[in-house]
């Protein structure tokens, strides 16, 4: 497959170059052949990621060149706004889920067609390669439902409304490679010496009692081991979308149909009237970092839940795939595993977090039909599989779970990505994660009454929506 694709670039490309095989191409056709440089910025994975699908697509396209930038994400964000605002930002770029509706005035969705110059072989005595112009129907919101995870029509289709018409419509905005989802990590060997045989596969008084045995104090009082990194904010990666799991996995109702934050609320549907979901999910997480609970396991001076696990003194984390790499850079030794996200037993459907990002395109690019259908191109099933191969990720794609889960080393990313959910659809995801923590916070110092928390949390969180 790869040879024959090698042998058509070549002949391709030297049609184009010595101007041969361009007999009886009509103009519109050679103009859209005219050469074509795509910008293309993205954060985690270096161009040895996409090789292999830009080598496909310039196989079928060779006058489109794709330039490949890896930014830090430290200055991702601010790198873009100001290319952005200068008019020298990329064709294409990669947002996280939860920055979207953010940068929607900035994006172009996906248009409902794209004509682009195709190499067709024709002749049945004497072959040659000729170039076509062909539409094609880009994919619709059907599509996206049926080959896509459930969260990610949620995230990246959103209303636009035409300035001249009035009238609003569903867009696609952008499509993923990858969907990463909240797992348990836990240190084989602490386990195995405080006699636990299983990581803890429910919030219950099991795994309450598994981080009793697991979590360790000096005689001043100090932990020096913990069972668990909970409770706190700061020094706890992603501990809000934690937070969140535990909250939609007790009931509680993020937001509403009317993008209305309601976490604090009691649904009108639940029997028990006088039961707040999440607030009783908030009052499970804080209380790992009260030293009056018995759980009692995190508090503010310790480091990072990252370096905590790294050094073998933390014994379950909760954390995504993306940081698989650096465990096993920085501690190559050490002895752990994956499970799934812990659930409340009993209930009927389990809950993960997603957390990913997005290829889309900017509205300033002069290639917007080249570059939806690059992205297009690249997040199909038989081209995305390499990139999923090289970064260990989790698949976005429904066809790709069933064989993520049979042939990873690590299944129990895979194994979620169905349920996983993700509820923020705001302005400004990083201010509403740091509310998050200021809620946590301010019930773990006792500056606040838990239910005061919660509801000025819900407040703030509410402000950064938008319209």
């Amino acid at each position: 497959m790869k040879n024959k694709i090698l042998t058509l670039l070549l002949i391709f490309s030297f049609l184009l170059t010595s101007g041969f095989g361009c007999k009886g191409v009509d103009q519109a056709t050679q103009e859209a052949m005219k050469p074509v440089v795509l910008n293309y910025w993205r954060v985690w994975d270096g161009p040895d990621a996409f090789d292999s699908i830009i080598a496909n697509y310039k196989a079928i396209h060779p006058y489109i060149t794709i330039n490949y930038r890896k930014l830090r994400y430290s200055e991702y964000e601010q790198a873009l706004l100001e290319a952005m605002a200068e008019d020298k930002g990329p064709d294409i770029l990669s947002l996280h889920n939860t920055w979207i509706p953010k940068y929607q005035s900035k994006l172009a969705p996906l248009p409902a067609q794209i004509t682009m110059v195709y190499p067709v072989q024709k002749g049945t005595i004497k072959k040659e390669i000729v170039q076509e112009l062909r539409t094609a129907k880009s994919l619709n919101l059907k599509d996206l439902k049926n080959n896509f995870i459930d969260t990610v029509f949620d995230d990246v289709v959103l209303n636009n409304k035409n300035e001249t018409t009035g009238k609003t419509t569903q867009e696609i905005y952008g499509l993923p490679l990858a969907l990463d989802t909240l797992v348990l990590y836990y240190n084989k060997d602490l386990l195995n010496n405080a006699g636990i045989a299983e990581p803890p596969a429910f919030w219950n008084q099991e795994f309450q009692q598994d981080v009793k045995k697991l979590t360790k104090q000096d005689t001043s009082g100090q932990i020096i081991q913990s069972g668990v990194a909970l409770g706190g904010s700061k020094n706890i990666g992603r501990y809000s979308d934690i937070l969140s799991a535990l909250m939609i996995q007790n009931g509680a109702i993020m937001i509403d149909e009317n993008n209305n934050v309601t976490f604090d609320r009691i649904p009108p549907s639940l029997k028990d009237q006088s039961y707040s979901p999440g607030l009783e999910a908030l009052r499970f997480y804080t209380d790992f970092s009260n030293p009056a609970k018995e759980v009692y396991s995190w508090n503010s001076n310790l480091g990072s839940s990252l370096e905590m696990f790294t050094s073998g003194k933390l014994a379950m984390m909760f954390d995504y795939a993306y940081d698989l790499p650096t465990i096993k850079s920085q501690a190559p030794k050490l002895n752990f595993a994956v499970a799934k996200l812990p659930q409340i037993e009993g209930n009927q459907g389990n809950v993960s977090m997603a957390n990913y990002w997005i290829e889309t395109v900017s509205n300033k690019s002069k290639y917007i039909n080249e570059s939806w259908n690059f992205i297009q191109f690249a997040a199909k099933a038989e081209q995305v599989k390499s990139y999923l191969d090289k970064t260990q990720k989790p698949t976005a794609l429904r066809s790709l779970v069933s064989d993520q889960i049979a042939n990873s080393d690590i299944p129990a990313f895979a194994e979620q990505v169905l349920t996983a959910k993700s509820w923020y659809h705001g302005k400004d995801a990083n201010a509403a994660e740091l509310i998050m923590g200021e809620m946590i916070d301010s019930v773990v110092k006792g500056e606040a009454k838990i239910e005061e928390a919660i509801s000025f949390g819900a407040q703030k969180i509410q402000q950064t929506m938008g319209k």
